[in-house]
């Protein structure tokens, strides 16, 4: 038994069994022996007409409604597990009503039916992986997004559509070179993966109604009626309560109560939301585990209510000339930073005499801190699994590496099924790296970024795959490479800003895209899923999902006006796009400015490199207090990583967001599974479906039938989208002017 507990996204004691004949003819992993059958029913059909149709709507369906809802003032992100949830009764509907008469297909000769028998488990993970590749994201659609309605300039849509392809597909070519160490060692076992499997074998149970009880389909349908209908009140007639601040409501006319008191723009003491896309806006609170949520509230805590006012009422880094929360950037008079003046408007890269004449680039407090608490996270995560797993990966490593044999699960897929010819992800390798090519290289050179720039970012993310790949499979937690993308090619190629975010979404997101395809297929080894047709959903799913977002992102950015642009959007309207703000901004301070500027004497915020040194110590005290008690199981739940990176998503985010997501993820997932455990099991992951179905349904059917047509709720003080503290943006250092506040003396 290795000693160390895995604490990453969910908690896990790990246990190896070191005996021959427990690897022969089982799992190593206690986890994985106690979760996934050591069956297998071959026979079961998996790539079907129902995963077809039933996988592309959902592949579809959440493509588009993730990124409608992605430019909204509350996005709301809609998981797979939505999909996993909902077409689970349409795939046995789909088995009752179609027809079972078998067809060839003429020429080929190929044979199917739309009904090849009970819906059954396999077919419902391949939908679910389609699911997937649909709610995942897809990164680059932010670059297309700052482009047209930021920096306002022309992009050719099939250099954009070929850019958000070719980020997504590069990382299979990656999968492939470390799938032999990554997926088919048993030491290598993916523990968020049981999550999954667990909750396939919990819906795939009989569901036996309680008496005066329902059914998980029942209570499904009865929470997506509540929310659909509940909706309409916060996404159409009463905006407002989506924030609602009751400080600023009292005080109408003071700058400090109003920076505490704003749920949007300040602190938010006082604040809090009638809105589940408020409380779902960081991700579903309920799908939460309860000692993420706490470590994640303690880390928000600290940061907003201790470090947030010391730092800004001490004025440091000028703080007081700007918005103690904002993610916009500033001049040296605390005025908006006005790029135009340093950039050249021809060849779009920084202008070096208009930046000298003008002013440096200065941050609200937050703001800046967020890059600090950035680099302290990195650098915590890599200390934390080092000191706490770190015995552990190496004995898992050694193993896969040495380890020649493999557990059942590895050798019923052997037997069962064929595996994917590393040739097809040679010839996918190849293929999307020169589409890569062609799309930097080609377009006018739209992208900034060189050829040799492409090459360093794809060198980057094949290093890092494996060490990470490595971490993730077996602590759960993934090191991101974007901070460390975008100073390295800021450091290297300054001042162009598209050159900057090409660079960190080929670098950061191929390793990220090979890692999730690593975590699917680890998910179908275990689930008996047949390898190439994971290989086929994934790579087809990816392919749909990427086209979706591109042209559900080209759609909306090219028809509706103003987009993005809160100065000139009517009032009450929802697009104002705050990740893309932030993602904007971001390609100024990093890609336009560059780290040279902003992060070392030549700029004001060389101090934060220190936090790279805080991090990297913060983890040893708790890890030696933990060695000295390990009966106290509270030391053993504190997770560093998790705490210096409470607030990464600040902004966006804001602290309304916080204090609602934290609520419910504290009552649902630590009072209400402590006192009512068998509840929780059966319904917590169905009502988190639900209301993010119900939200997300109306929410696209108030825009085609009322929205898109100008018709707005009714003019009142409710239609605000603001939370009505129009005070707790103002600058507070004398003398400094700002639109819509008191200067003060």
């Amino acid at each position: 038994m290795a000693d160390g507990e895995l604490i990453g996204k969910h908690d896990f004691r790990l246990e190896i069994n070191e005996g021959d004949n427990g690897e022969e003819n089982d799992c190593p992993i206690e986890q994985v022996r106690l979760t996934v059958p050591a069956t297998d029913d071959s026979s079961q059909p998996a790539l079907t007409f129902r995963t077809w149709t039933l996988g592309l709507l959902s592949c579809a369906l959440l493509a588009f409604l993730n990124q409608f809802f992605g430019y909204r003032q509350n996005p709301l992100s809609v998981s797979a597990v939505t999909a996993q949830i909902v077409t689970l009764p349409l795939g046995r509907l789909m088995a009752r009503v179609f027809p079972t008469t078998q067809f060839t297909v003429p020429i080929v000769g190929w044979k199917f039916s739309f009904n090849p028998g009970p819906f059954n488990m396999k077919e419902h993970v391949l939908i679910t992986i389609f699911a997937s590749c649909g709610s995942s994201g897809v990164y680059a659609v932010s670059i297309v997004t700052i482009v047209k309605a930021f920096y306002h300039r022309q992009l050719n849509p099939f250099a954009g559509w070929l850019l958000m392809q070719t980020t997504q597909l590069l990382g299979y070519g990656w999968a492939g070179i470390y799938r032999r160490l990554l997926v088919d060692s048993p030491f290598m076992w993916w523990p968020d993966s049981l999550i999954q499997v667990s909750l396939f074998r919990a819906l795939h149970e009989q569901d036996i109604r309680s008496k005066g009880g329902l059914t998980r389909l029942q209570f499904f349908v009865l929470v997506f009626v509540s929310s659909f209908a509940y909706y309409i009140v916060p996404g159409y007639f009463f905006p407002t309560i989506s924030a609602i601040s009751v400080l600023c409501l009292l005080r109408k006319n003071s700058i400090l109560i109003q920076q505490i008191g704003s749920g949007l723009h300040g602190m938010g003491v006082g604040s809090f939301g009638l809105d589940w896309a408020t409380a779902s806006y960081l991700g579903n609170p309920i799908a939460s585990p309860g000692f993420a949520t706490i470590n994640s509230l303690v880390g928000f805590v600290l940061v907003m209510y201790v470090m947030l006012p010391i730092n800004y009422f001490s004025n440091f880094f000028d703080a007081r000339k700007f918005p103690i929360f904002s993610s916009h950037t500033f001049d040296q008079h605390g005025r908006p930073y006005n790029i135009s003046r340093v950039l050249n408007a021809k060849d779009f890269d920084l202008n070096i005499e208009g930046y000298d004449s003008y002013s440096k680039l200065h941050l609200s407090i937050f703001f800046a801190f967020t890059y600090g608490l950035g680099f302290a996270s990195l650098a915590a995560t890599i200390s934390h699994v080092a000191l706490y797993h770190g015995k552990t990966i190496w004995t898992l490593w050694s193993k896969a590496k040495s380890s020649v044999k493999l557990d059942i699960h590895g050798r019923l897929m052997k037997e069962n099924y064929r595996s994917v010819p590393e040739l097809w992800f040679v010839i996918m390798l190849l293929v999307v790296f020169g589409l890569s090519v062609l799309t930097v290289e080609g377009f006018n050179k739209q992208l900034q970024l060189p050829w040799w720039g492409l090459i360093m970012a794809c060198g980057m993310a094949l290093f890092f795959t494996l060490p990470v790949g490595i971490i993730q499979a077996t602590t759960n937690q993934q090191i991101g490479l974007n901070i460390i993308t975008e100073m390295v090619i800021g450091y290297i190629y300054p001042g162009r800003p598209l050159a900057n975010v090409s660079f960190k979404t080929y670098g950061y997101i191929s390793m990220s895209q090979a890692l999730g395809f690593l975590r699917d297929f680890k998910l179908g080894h275990y689930m008996k899923i047949p390898p190439r047709s994971m290989f086929m959903v994934q790579l087809v799913g990816t392919l749909v999902a990427s086209s979706v977002y591109f042209h559900t992102s080209w759609w909306l950015l090219t028809s509706i006006e103003n987009i993005c642009d809160q100065s000139k959007l009517p009032s009450g309207s929802p697009w104002t796009c705050p990740g893309d703000d932030v993602f904007y901004n971001a390609s100024i301070i990093w890609g336009v400015i560059g780290p040279m500027r902003m992060f070392t004497s030549k700029g004001v915020y060389g101090a934060m490199n220190w936090w790279f040194l805080v991090g990297g110590l913060l983890p040893v005290p708790f890890y030696l207090l933990a060695r000295k008690y390990p009966e106290k199981r509270w030391i053993q739940l504190i997770n560093v990583p998790l705490i210096t990176g409470a607030t990464m998503s600040m902004p966006p985010a804001r602290a309304v967001n916080y204090i609602m997501w934290g609520i419910v993820g504290v009552f649902f997932n630590i009072y209400i599974y402590r006192v009512y455990k068998k509840w929780w099991a059966r319904h917590a992951y169905v009502l988190a479906a639900a209301l993010d179905a119900g939200v997300a349904f109306l929410g696209v059917l108030l825009y085609f039938t009322l929205q898109s047509y100008d018709i707005a709720g009714p003019n009142w003080w409710g239609l605000v989208t603001d939370d009505h503290c129009p005070l707790a943006t103002c600058p507070t250092a004398p003398g400094v002017v700002a639109a819509g506040c008191p200067v003060v003396a």
